[in-house]
């Protein structure tokens, strides 16, 4: 008897820590100037606000380990989603400025859109070389969020 209560203590504490898992991430912000972003929002679910970067656009931020989508937001910027990969704890991401687009119709403001945002992991790359960011290479998928939403 004594066994069985010490063996479903065990499983109920490791089941019990499993689920109470975090990770810790960390990285940098910056712009398509390659200027950090100061007080940049970073939220997860959409809607839960996890931290901000700092003055240099320097984060780090503690999350549930079942989240694997985090947004960065700041005024005049575009809202960059991203999705995390495994093992994934060095986010270094590259803002693109928000623009005005006078006259265009979505699909035209999305194309044009669309053609910066390929440019993103050129100017990862360019970052790195610059020694602002530590990796070459982004380790998440970066989300495009298209203001036109075709019909089906």
């Amino acid at each position: 008897m004594k066994k069985i209560s010490i063996i479903c203590l065990l499983l109920s504490v490791s089941i019990g820590s499993l689920y109470s898992q975090n990770q810790t991430i960390k990285g940098r912000v910056i712009t398509e100037d390659f200027e950090p972003i100061p007080m940049a929002f970073i939220m997860i679910n959409d809607t839960v606000e996890v931290g901000k970067t700092d003055l240099e656009g320097f984060f780090q931020i503690v999350t549930p380990i079942s989240v694997g989508k985090i947004l960065f937001g700041f005024i005049g910027m575009e809202p960059a989603s991203i999705k995390l990969v495994d093992k994934c704890n060095e986010v270094e991401v590259v803002m693109m400025l928000r623009s005005t687009y006078d006259f265009m119709t979505l699909k035209k403001v999305d194309r044009l859109r669309m053609k910066e945002f390929k440019k993103l992991p050129d100017l990862h790359k360019e970052a790195f070389e610059k020694g602002l960011f530590k990796t070459d290479k982004a380790c998440y998928s970066q989300e495009f969020i298209p203001h036109f939403k075709k019909k089906k």
